[in-house]
């Protein structure tokens, strides 16, 4: 089920609100943390039913071996060691069966069948989730959970299909709090503000930007320099609203039950150094893989060149977290070694001018954004050449898309090629974006000096009720694929 569709937003969040505070008002905060985890199952099953064995079985395997840790003290290394096999190798056969035999065929010159394999949705995450909740067992860090409070931490379904990655001491506590059982006004009041605000950043803005980058990328032809960087700024700007719009949606869904997810999305686009970028993108997984493999690896108490290794493993990792394809590899490739650059850099002490600093970092991120989009190296390769000129520089034909990258009209002639106003017209659409991504208020600064006033009531009322006329063209979430 996706938080941008009417069943979402008219059905399935208000009978599960009406349920938690009211139907259940008096129950035990058990039968109320039990309703959640049907809830939720109901929310992952909705979209492809078959999968709730998988989620459930991983649920009761991992929740199993952090039982047999606490039973079995001689034997936890053994009992680590096959809970993160379970997990990889689960993750592995969905995510990566086919991008393994495809590279088996191509070694081996054969033809292998690939497998019919459909990708169940937030695999990536809760089995990241799941392998840090059995490491900390390892380590004694858990406490005698019951299973449906382990249930519940799992598939909370704010969080569940993309994320955030969230540690179980940030969670379950609030789980376990009696007063976050009873209604807060404020609470609900502010979750429903960041939910509509990511709401508006996913329907009319990352949707209309995916019209044109969605164009770009399928073009059959190679694309001019114009062209080029038009479709790479155009995904620079979906991806970057996309995500961010998921991510108030599932803090403001969670704080509608008085649950605060951990920080996910951090204006990285303000970042001005590529380590900041990543202190600011999806910083529970820089934060699962920093935890989990960087340290365990030594980090950077390993010596220089080992230390250099460790950050190399961790971004190589991420891409092939983040899909099973050898551009998603390469993508993670170029982050390891930008970050190994820039690490080998601050030992010079030469700092450079802020916005120089930004420029470079932000040309870097969109220019790799390129390589994470494209199907094919090949496409990868085409979009990138045209950026520094190779393909040619004349005006861009893809412009007939242009007109659907706001809810309203820009003016563009749609019939003939770009003319130079046209290029000037599309330019100020992606500056003015640019400039609020850079400039503008994230969600935590939002969210920290909230406060209801009528000019809110009615930005709020707007966004809203053009954002539901626009949910007939409903899309996923773009991390729902990783």
């Amino acid at each position: 089920m996706l938080f941008n569709s009417y069943e979402f937003i008219f059905i399935f969040l208000p009978i599960v609100i009406i349920g938690y505070f009211f139907v259940l008002r008096k129950t035990s905060l058990h039968t109320k943390m039990i309703w959640l985890v049907l809830a939720s199952l109901f929310f992952y099953g909705y979209w492809t039913p078959k999968y709730l064995y998988l989620i459930i079985s991983s649920i009761i395997i991992n929740f199993g071996f952090s039982k047999l840790m606490l039973r079995f003290e001689n034997h936890k290394k053994l009992l680590l060691t096959l809970g993160i096999l379970f997990n990889v190798s689960l993750l592995g056969y969905y995510k990566y069966t086919n991008f393994f035999i495809n590279n088996l065929n191509y070694l081996i010159d054969k033809d292998i069948i690939l497998q019919q394999i459909i990708l169940p949705l937030g695999i990536s995450f809760f089995t990241f989730q799941q392998i840090a909740f059995i490491v900390d067992s390892y380590k004694g860090e858990t406490r005698h959970y019951r299973f449906f409070e382990y249930c519940l931490f799992v598939t909370f379904f704010p969080q569940l299909i993309a994320g955030p990655i969230v540690h179980h001491k940030e969670m379950m506590p609030q789980f376990e709090e009696n007063d976050n059982a009873r209604l807060h006004a404020r609470n609900f009041a502010l979750g429903t503000y960041i939910f509509i605000l990511g709401l508006g950043k996913k329907v009319l803005i990352a949707d209309n930007f995916a019209t044109v980058a969605n164009m770009g990328y399928g073009a059959e032809r190679a694309l001019s320099f114009f062209e080029s960087w038009i479709t790479s700024l155009s995904y620079t700007m979906q991806l970057y609203f996309d995500f961010s719009g998921y991510c108030d949606m599932a803090i403001g869904a969670a704080l509608l039950f008085n649950i605060k997810l951990p920080l996910n999305f951090n204006s990285p686009y303000k970042a001005l150094n590529i380590q900041d970028f990543w202190r600011r993108w999806h910083i529970t997984l820089n934060r699962f893989l920093t935890q989990y493999i960087y340290f365990p690896l030594g980090g950077s108490r390993v010596g220089k060149y080992r230390t250099y290794f460790n950050i190399f493993i961790i971004f190589f990792i991420s891409g092939i977290w983040h899909g099973a394809g050898w551009t998603f590899v390469v993508w993670g490739v170029l982050h390891g070694l930008a970050s190994m650059i820039y690490r080998a850099w601050k030992t010079t002490n030469i700092s450079l001018p802020k916005w120089t600093a930004w420029l470079l970092t932000f040309l870097f991120v969109n220019s790799a954004w390129v390589l994470f989009r494209s199907e094919t190296m090949s496409q990868a390769l085409s979009i990138l050449k045209g950026m520094i000129g190779l393909n040619g520089i004349e005006f861009p034909s893809i412009a007939n898309a242009i007109n659907k990258i706001l809810p309203f009209n820009i003016g563009i002639n749609v019939e003939i090629l770009y003319t130079s106003p046209d290029i000037l017209k599309y330019s100020i659409v992606l500056l003015a974006f640019l400039v609020i991504v850079i400039f503008s208020k994230n969600t935590m600064e939002r969210m920290n000096e909230f406060n209801m006033n009528v000019g809110k009531v009615i930005v709020l009322s707007i966004i809203t009720v053009a954002s539901i006329l626009s949910l007939s063209k409903v899309s996923e979430f773009l991390y729902f694929n990783f």
